[in-house]
Protein backbone atom coordinates (compact mmCIF):
# COMPACT_ATOMS: atom_id res chain seq x y z
CA UNK A 1 0.00 0.00 0.00
CA UNK A 2 2.95 2.55 0.84
CA UNK A 3 4.12 2.06 -2.22
CA UNK A 4 0.67 2.88 -4.11
CA UNK A 5 0.23 5.98 -1.77
CA UNK A 6 3.68 7.80 -2.54
CA UNK A 7 3.04 6.48 -6.30
CA UNK A 8 -0.43 8.59 -6.51
CA UNK A 9 0.98 11.03 -4.13
CA UNK A 10 4.12 11.66 -6.58
CA UNK A 11 1.95 11.66 -9.96
CA UNK A 12 0.10 14.47 -8.21
CA UNK A 13 3.50 16.71 -6.89
CA UNK A 14 4.68 16.53 -10.86
CA UNK A 15 1.49 17.10 -12.56
CA UNK A 16 0.79 20.28 -9.97
CA UNK A 17 3.41 21.24 -8.20
CA UNK A 18 1.44 22.89 -5.60
CA UNK A 19 1.63 22.38 -1.82
CA UNK A 20 -1.62 22.02 -0.05
CA UNK A 21 -2.12 22.89 3.59
CA UNK A 22 -5.37 21.15 4.06
CA UNK A 23 -7.69 18.95 2.60
CA UNK A 24 -11.52 18.45 1.82
CA UNK A 25 -13.43 15.89 1.74
CA UNK A 26 -17.44 16.65 -0.14
CA UNK A 27 -20.40 14.50 0.55
CA UNK A 28 -22.85 13.85 -1.33
CA UNK A 29 -25.06 17.26 -2.81
CA UNK A 30 -22.26 19.31 -1.53
CA UNK A 31 -19.80 19.20 -4.24
CA UNK A 32 -20.36 23.26 -5.04
CA UNK A 33 -18.34 23.80 -2.70
CA UNK A 34 -15.96 23.82 -5.25
CA UNK A 35 -17.05 26.75 -6.69
CA UNK A 36 -16.07 29.19 -4.32
CA UNK A 37 -12.32 27.75 -4.73
CA UNK A 38 -9.86 29.57 -6.98
CA UNK A 39 -9.28 26.32 -8.97
CA UNK A 40 -5.86 26.00 -10.35
CA UNK A 41 -5.40 22.00 -10.71
CA UNK A 42 -8.80 19.64 -11.44
CA UNK A 43 -7.89 16.24 -11.79
CA UNK A 44 -10.46 13.16 -13.08
CA UNK A 45 -9.89 10.62 -10.35
CA UNK A 46 -9.17 8.17 -13.62
CA UNK A 47 -6.20 9.78 -14.29
CA UNK A 48 -4.34 9.33 -10.69
CA UNK A 49 -2.66 5.86 -10.50
CA UNK A 50 -4.26 3.77 -7.77
CA UNK A 51 -7.60 6.17 -7.14
CA UNK A 52 -10.56 4.62 -7.12
CA UNK A 53 -13.70 6.01 -8.94
CA UNK A 54 -16.62 7.14 -7.39
CA UNK A 55 -19.85 5.21 -8.56
CA UNK A 56 -22.14 7.54 -6.61
CA UNK A 57 -24.85 10.00 -8.10
CA UNK A 58 -23.69 13.41 -6.33
CA UNK A 59 -20.05 12.80 -6.74
CA UNK A 60 -18.15 14.31 -9.29
CA UNK A 61 -15.01 12.28 -9.12
CA UNK A 62 -12.58 14.79 -9.18
CA UNK A 63 -9.70 15.84 -7.62
CA UNK A 64 -9.54 19.83 -7.01
CA UNK A 65 -6.19 21.72 -6.19
CA UNK A 66 -6.33 25.90 -5.39
CA UNK A 67 -6.87 28.03 -2.72
CA UNK A 68 -9.58 28.81 -0.40
CA UNK A 69 -9.65 31.33 2.29
CA UNK A 70 -6.47 32.59 1.27
CA UNK A 71 -5.36 28.85 1.90
CA UNK A 72 -3.50 26.45 -0.20
CA UNK A 73 -6.30 23.45 -0.44
CA UNK A 74 -7.28 19.44 -1.87
CA UNK A 75 -10.76 19.01 -2.41
CA UNK A 76 -11.55 15.59 -2.99
CA UNK A 77 -15.45 16.62 -5.43
CA UNK A 78 -17.15 13.16 -4.49
CA UNK A 79 -15.34 10.54 -1.81
CA UNK A 80 -15.77 6.60 -1.93
CA UNK A 81 -17.96 4.16 0.16
CA UNK A 82 -17.80 1.17 1.66
CA UNK A 83 -20.74 0.02 0.09
CA UNK A 84 -19.64 0.53 -3.59
CA UNK A 85 -17.64 -2.80 -2.76
CA UNK A 86 -14.63 -1.12 -2.08
CA UNK A 87 -12.27 -2.64 0.49
CA UNK A 88 -11.25 -0.47 3.42
CA UNK A 89 -8.08 0.81 2.60
CA UNK A 90 -9.21 2.11 -1.05
CA UNK A 91 -12.15 3.90 0.72
CA UNK A 92 -9.29 5.91 3.41
CA UNK A 93 -6.64 5.97 0.60
CA UNK A 94 -7.23 9.26 -0.80
CA UNK A 95 -6.77 10.52 2.92
CA UNK A 96 -3.32 8.46 2.67
CA UNK A 97 -2.22 10.14 -0.13
CA UNK A 98 -3.12 13.76 1.22
CA UNK A 99 -0.77 13.20 3.60
CA UNK A 100 1.77 12.82 1.61
CA UNK A 101 0.90 15.92 -0.40
CA UNK A 102 1.52 17.99 2.90
CA UNK A 103 -1.64 18.61 4.20
CA UNK A 104 -1.71 19.57 7.80
CA UNK A 105 -5.61 19.76 8.61
CA UNK A 106 -8.75 17.36 7.34
CA UNK A 107 -11.96 19.09 6.93
CA UNK A 108 -15.14 16.75 5.62
CA UNK A 109 -18.88 16.76 5.28
CA UNK A 110 -21.80 14.53 4.41
CA UNK A 111 -25.80 14.04 4.63
CA UNK A 112 -26.81 12.35 7.58
CA UNK A 113 -30.07 11.10 8.99
CA UNK A 114 -31.32 12.75 12.56
CA UNK A 115 -32.19 10.45 14.93
CA UNK A 116 -32.31 13.07 17.83
CA UNK A 117 -35.65 14.75 18.17
CA UNK A 118 -34.55 17.79 18.41
CA UNK A 119 -33.18 18.24 14.93
CA UNK A 120 -34.77 19.15 11.93
CA UNK A 121 -34.36 18.57 8.11
CA UNK A 122 -32.06 21.02 6.86
CA UNK A 123 -30.02 21.47 10.12
CA UNK A 124 -26.19 21.32 9.70
CA UNK A 125 -24.66 19.52 13.02
CA UNK A 126 -20.67 19.48 13.80
CA UNK A 127 -19.36 16.38 14.67
CA UNK A 128 -17.93 16.35 18.05
CA UNK A 129 -17.41 12.51 18.25
CA UNK A 130 -19.02 9.54 16.37
CA UNK A 131 -19.51 6.08 16.57
CA UNK A 132 -18.25 3.63 13.71
CA UNK A 133 -20.17 0.70 12.90
CA UNK A 134 -17.91 0.29 9.69
CA UNK A 135 -15.34 -2.40 9.46
CA UNK A 136 -12.25 -0.38 10.91
CA UNK A 137 -10.07 0.69 8.02
CA UNK A 138 -6.79 0.14 10.35
CA UNK A 139 -7.46 -3.79 10.59
CA UNK A 140 -4.11 -5.34 9.07
CA UNK A 141 -1.07 -4.94 8.96
CA UNK A 142 0.40 -2.05 10.67
CA UNK A 143 2.75 0.45 8.43
CA UNK A 144 4.91 2.31 11.40
CA UNK A 145 5.72 4.76 8.26
CA UNK A 146 1.88 5.92 8.69
CA UNK A 147 1.07 5.93 12.26
CA UNK A 148 0.97 3.79 15.49
CA UNK A 149 -0.32 0.18 15.72
CA UNK A 150 -3.23 0.99 18.55
CA UNK A 151 -3.72 4.95 17.71
CA UNK A 152 -5.15 7.14 20.14
CA UNK A 153 -8.69 8.32 19.07
CA UNK A 154 -9.77 10.34 22.30
CA UNK A 155 -10.04 13.28 19.82
CA UNK A 156 -11.19 12.38 16.77
CA UNK A 157 -12.96 15.94 16.13
CA UNK A 158 -10.55 19.17 16.44
CA UNK A 159 -12.07 21.37 19.21
CA UNK A 160 -9.83 24.34 18.53
CA UNK A 161 -11.84 23.88 14.81
CA UNK A 162 -15.12 22.80 16.35
CA UNK A 163 -15.19 26.15 18.90
CA UNK A 164 -13.83 28.33 15.76
CA UNK A 165 -16.78 26.67 13.32
CA UNK A 166 -19.37 27.61 16.33
CA UNK A 167 -17.86 31.25 16.68
CA UNK A 168 -18.17 31.68 12.85
CA UNK A 169 -21.59 30.25 12.79
CA UNK A 170 -22.67 32.44 15.84
CA UNK A 171 -21.19 36.07 14.10
CA UNK A 172 -23.23 35.42 10.95
CA UNK A 173 -26.75 33.96 12.64
CA UNK A 174 -26.82 30.03 11.01
CA UNK A 175 -27.98 27.87 13.78
CA UNK A 176 -25.83 24.48 14.20
CA UNK A 177 -25.99 21.18 16.15
CA UNK A 178 -23.37 19.70 17.58
CA UNK A 179 -23.51 15.98 18.43
CA UNK A 180 -22.18 12.20 17.47
CA UNK A 181 -22.37 11.01 14.19
CA UNK A 182 -22.96 6.82 13.64
CA UNK A 183 -21.42 5.62 10.38
CA UNK A 184 -23.21 2.35 9.14
CA UNK A 185 -22.13 0.42 5.91
CA UNK A 186 -25.08 0.79 4.13
CA UNK A 187 -26.34 1.47 0.90
CA UNK A 188 -29.96 0.26 2.47
CA UNK A 189 -31.20 3.40 4.30
CA UNK A 190 -32.47 2.71 7.83
CA UNK A 191 -35.53 0.76 9.26
CA UNK A 192 -37.53 2.24 11.91
CA UNK A 193 -35.88 -0.37 14.41
CA UNK A 194 -32.35 0.33 13.32
CA UNK A 195 -32.69 4.39 13.77
CA UNK A 196 -34.30 3.60 17.29
CA UNK A 197 -30.79 1.56 17.93
CA UNK A 198 -29.10 4.47 16.80
CA UNK A 199 -30.32 7.16 19.35
CA UNK A 200 -30.03 4.66 21.64
CA UNK A 201 -26.75 3.59 21.36
CA UNK A 202 -25.91 7.68 21.91
CA UNK A 203 -26.03 8.83 18.31
CA UNK A 204 -27.64 11.74 16.48
CA UNK A 205 -27.32 11.57 13.57
CA UNK A 206 -26.06 8.49 11.39
CA UNK A 207 -24.73 8.22 7.81
CA UNK A 208 -22.41 5.52 5.46
CA UNK A 209 -19.27 7.69 5.70
CA UNK A 210 -16.35 10.01 7.46
CA UNK A 211 -15.70 8.12 10.26
CA UNK A 212 -13.37 5.30 8.51
CA UNK A 213 -11.68 8.71 6.91
CA UNK A 214 -11.47 10.28 9.88
CA UNK A 215 -9.99 7.03 11.78
CA UNK A 216 -6.83 6.96 9.31
CA UNK A 217 -6.80 10.56 9.32
CA UNK A 218 -6.28 10.20 13.50
CA UNK A 219 -3.66 7.42 12.39
CA UNK A 220 -1.41 9.82 10.67
CA UNK A 221 -1.87 12.92 13.27
CA UNK A 222 -3.97 14.77 10.76
CA UNK A 223 -6.57 16.72 12.86
CA UNK A 224 -10.00 16.72 11.80
CA UNK A 225 -13.15 18.53 11.20
CA UNK A 226 -16.63 17.28 9.88
CA UNK A 227 -20.25 18.58 9.14
CA UNK A 228 -23.29 17.15 8.41
CA UNK A 229 -26.58 18.00 6.84
CA UNK A 230 -28.85 16.50 8.86
CA UNK A 231 -31.46 15.51 4.96
CA UNK A 232 -34.19 12.97 6.33
CA UNK A 233 -35.33 12.33 9.48
CA UNK A 234 -35.05 8.44 12.07
CA UNK A 235 -37.46 10.00 14.85
CA UNK A 236 -40.50 8.19 15.63
CA UNK A 237 -43.31 9.97 14.14
CA UNK A 238 -41.01 11.74 11.67
CA UNK A 239 -39.98 9.10 9.50
CA UNK A 240 -40.76 9.34 5.99
CA UNK A 241 -39.96 7.16 2.87
CA UNK A 242 -36.61 9.10 1.16
CA UNK A 243 -35.14 8.69 -2.09
CA UNK A 244 -31.15 9.60 -2.77
CA UNK A 245 -32.93 12.38 -5.61
CA UNK A 246 -34.55 14.22 -2.21
CA UNK A 247 -31.14 13.42 -0.26
CA UNK A 248 -29.21 15.69 -2.59
CA UNK A 249 -31.63 18.33 -3.04
CA UNK A 250 -31.46 18.84 0.67
CA UNK A 251 -27.94 18.66 0.84
CA UNK A 252 -27.81 21.45 -2.41
CA UNK A 253 -30.27 23.96 -0.08
CA UNK A 254 -28.36 23.63 2.84
CA UNK A 255 -24.81 24.14 1.03
CA UNK A 256 -24.27 27.40 0.91
CA UNK A 257 -24.71 27.27 4.85
CA UNK A 258 -22.00 24.57 5.49
CA UNK A 259 -19.94 26.73 2.54
CA UNK A 260 -20.08 29.90 4.56
CA UNK A 261 -18.67 27.91 7.96
CA UNK A 262 -16.07 25.77 5.96
CA UNK A 263 -14.48 28.47 3.82
CA UNK A 264 -14.38 30.86 6.96
CA UNK A 265 -13.07 28.60 9.06
CA UNK A 266 -10.24 27.65 6.64
CA UNK A 267 -9.35 31.28 6.54
CA UNK A 268 -8.95 31.34 10.52
CA UNK A 269 -7.22 27.68 10.89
Amino acid sequence: MLQNIKESANFIIQKTNFNPEIGIILGTGLGELVSEIEIQYSIPYNEIPHFPLSTVEGHSGRLILGTLGGKNVVAMQGRFHFYEGYSMEKVTFPVRVMKFLGIKNLILSNASGGVNPDYEVGDLMILEDHICLIQNPLIGANLDELGPRFPDMSQPYDKNMIQLAEQIASENNLPVQKGVYVALTGPTLETPAEYKYMRIIGGDTVGMSTAPEVIVARHMDIPCFAMSVITDLGVPGKIQKVTHEEIQKVSEVAEPKLTLIIKELISKI
